[in-house]
């Protein structure tokens, strides 16, 4: 047993059995690098004022509120993804790109206070899902937007590109060097 391994065996024996955690199978170090860039979006986010929200993101005809809606509503549909292969009832990512833009067109329009809400609980709710999802579904395989079908165990990357190159778009100060090296755009 490495010094890692026995580490986290006696964290988890302190902690007793209620809490929760990562199954053996999931891919942990693209967790921590999901995980980590959300850390990093909220407190670009949270370093915004509520009127700030209304400014342009870098991502094109998009204000930040739209930005943030997308990264919010991205959780809650890799949520619901992960959820299903849990449960053993599959959902789609999202109904379709109509549905998916009309839920970011109108979670930019909620009260300030809201739109942060919905993402502090879509986050919330995907970490949970995460870490309720056993080592079996770490291996199945989902069927994304575009149709691709991709393991489970992927999700967590995928979501680490979006929440840390979210936080760049979020136009507030975040810089390509604060991005993990992986996950850099390469020249």
């Amino acid at each position: 047993m490495s010094d890692q391994d026995a580490a986290r065996a006696a964290l988890r024996e302190k902690q007793g059995a209620g809490a929760r955690y990562d199954a053996d199978a999931a891919p942990h170090d693209d967790l921590l690098l999901a995980r980590r860039g959300t850390a990093f979006f909220a407190r670009k986010l949270n370093e915004l004022g509520d009127d700030d929200l209304w400014g342009a993101s870098a991502r094109d005809g998009w204000t930040r509120r739209h930005l943030i809606a997308h990264v919010a509503y991205h959780a809650r549909a890799l949520a619901h993804v992960v959820e299903g292969v849990r449960t053993g009832a599959p959902v789609p990512m999202y109904p379709s790109a109509a549905a998916r833009d009309g839920d970011i067109a109108r979670g930019a329009t909620l009260p300030a206070r809201a739109l942060r809400h919905l993402f502090d609980h879509a986050v919330k709710h995907l970490d949970v899902e995460w870490r309720d999802l056993p080592d079996a579904g770490w291996g199945a395989s989902v069927t994304l937007m575009g149709g691709g079908a991709v393991p489970v165990s992927d999700l967590p990357r995928l979501r680490a590109v979006e929440v840390w190159q979210g936080a760049l778009y979020l136009e507030n100060g975040a810089r390509i060097v604060d991005l993990p090296r992986m996950l850099r755009p390469h020249k």
